[in-house]
């Protein structure tokens, strides 16, 4: 039996270890679930004879290089700012790793070592990143191997409530971490590139500076851009392309909701705001307005953001209760963020009956035999329940798929890499479709980066 370590069995586990447990016979593996808290492993797995779970703490040096030294291959479902460690006992210990997250700074450091050992270090293998850079880079290396020259490339996944969960004004909830939605876009910039010009959209303007697309049969959508959408222009070969950009997806009429928050400062979460545990939500709103003796918080609210009592907005911002008196904030030196988060939970948790949903959107335009041409390609992933959800299903799977092509043999680069290369997206794409993830493609007409100046 092969021994395969899985190190965290949070809500993203689940398609992960059921496809781990699928095919644990016929590929002869024995996976250990490792977590603080294994009471969700033990409710995925049960009693399955090649499964077993273990208490595990990630900063006990001890108990994890042994753990890691009794496998033949290690998965890390941690939060990203924990791999490292894992990583570090990885080349120790002459083990290669599969992790969903982003290359750090740290990791990307272990790379000549692991190449020097052989060790192949997979990271940015889930949806986004992961099925993002697969599928952009299986149609990018088509449409070169035909000849043809990329002149624009648009990248666009949101994780939102599938439609038949879909019952607020603002068309969300929460399927992933509310921490990343409430500071998503602050640290920095937005850039990217449209018709051969850098173009920049600062924090304070990003949820204002919106496009819009259409989806068959889930409707129309609208992108709000990432901090750098030129983060992978050389990875993926697109030194001398005119419009790259990458963003993350809503439904119409969120971001220009969302704004409000970032106005006020709602999503700062640099400081402490004094007294906060003492805080009613209207007392948290009052805090960003100005002092009235006679206006009410609503009032000041309307005209400090010239918000019309019929506009939608003001409906999105009264469903959210954040004028109630009555319900108390409870945190003890929070940020505004945290705040914030508290009292979107209320409202945007996902029910137990509630179903999530993954959409992707990729645009290529590119130039052949003298002609423009457009592809579009859309992805759509619906959840099963809250355990099996769309989320789970799109990170696990792909994660699942690269450890066991790890063992055999089939993919064979080393070093810190990330699924560009055709012998790792070629085959997990493939194997994808079988389970329902796969990417609906169109030929239309060049439209170029905004349809509207066409």
């Amino acid at each position: 039996m092969r021994h395969v370590l899985v190190i965290g069995s949070g809500k993203s586990s689940s398609y992960l270890l059921k496809y781990l447990m699928d095919k644990s016979e016929e590929e002869q593996l024995f996976i250990t679930v490792a977590d603080l808290e294994i009471e969700n492993a033990k409710k995925l797995v049960g009693n399955h004879k090649n499964f077993k779970t273990m208490v595990f703490d990630v900063f006990d040096a001890s108990s994890r290089a042994k753990a890691i030294e009794n496998a033949d291959i290690v998965i890390s479902m941690l939060p990203a700012r924990f791999h490292i460690e894992v990583a570090k006992d990885c080349i120790r210990f002459g083990k290669n790793m599969v992790t969903a997250s982003y290359i750090s700074q740290e990791m990307q450091a272990l790379n000549k070592e692991a190449k020097s050992k052989g060790l192949i270090l997979m990271n940015e293998i889930g949806v986004d990143p992961g099925i993002d850079h697969m599928s952009a880079m299986q149609v990018l290396d088509r449409i070169r191997h035909d000849g043809g020259k990329i002149i624009l490339f648009e990248s666009f996944t949101g994780g939102l409530v599938a439609p038949e969960s879909d019952n607020n004004l603002w068309n969300y909830k929460f399927t992933w971490n509310p921490r990343n939605v409430v500071t998503a876009g602050q640290g920095g910039v937005a850039k990217f590139l449209q018709e051969g010009t850098y173009k920049y959209i600062p924090y304070n303007r990003l949820f204002r500076r919106t496009e819009f697309l259409d989806i068959d049969g889930f409707g129309r959508f609208e992108v709000y851009a990432n901090r750098d959408s030129l983060k992978y222009q050389s990875a993926y070969g697109l030194d001398n392309i005119k419009t790259l950009y990458r963003g993350t997806m809503r439904r119409v009429g969120f971001s220009r909701a969302w704004n409000i928050f970032v106005a006020l400062g709602m999503t700062d979460d640099g400081y402490v705001m004094e007294n906060s545990e003492h805080m009613s939500y209207r007392d948290f709103i009052n805090a960003f307005l100005p002092y009235s003796p006679s206006d009410s918080v609503e009032l000041k609210l309307r005209h400090q953001l010239r918000i019309d009592q019929d506009d939608i907005v003001w409906d999105k911002l009264m469903e959210l209760d954040i004028f109630n008196p009555n319900k108390a904030v409870n945190l003890k030196n929070a940020t505004p963020a945290q705040i914030l988060q508290k009292i979107l939970m209320d409202s945007w948790t996902l029910s137990s009956k509630d179903k999530d949903m993954i959409v992707m959107y990729h645009k290529f335009g590119y130039e052949l035999d003298g002609k423009k041409h457009q592809i579009d390609a859309n992805l759509v992933v619906l959840g099963e329940d809250q355990t099996y959800t769309a989320m789970a299903k799109t990170v696990g799977l792909p994660v699942a798929m690269a450890t066991i092509a790890i063992l055999n043999g089939k993919i064979k680069t080393p070093g810190v890499q990330m699924p560009i290369n055709k012998e790792v997206y070629q085959p997990i794409l493939q194997e994808l479709k079988e389970h329902g993830i796969s990417f609906n493609e169109k030929e239309v007409l060049y439209l170029g980066y905004n349809p509207l100046n066409s």
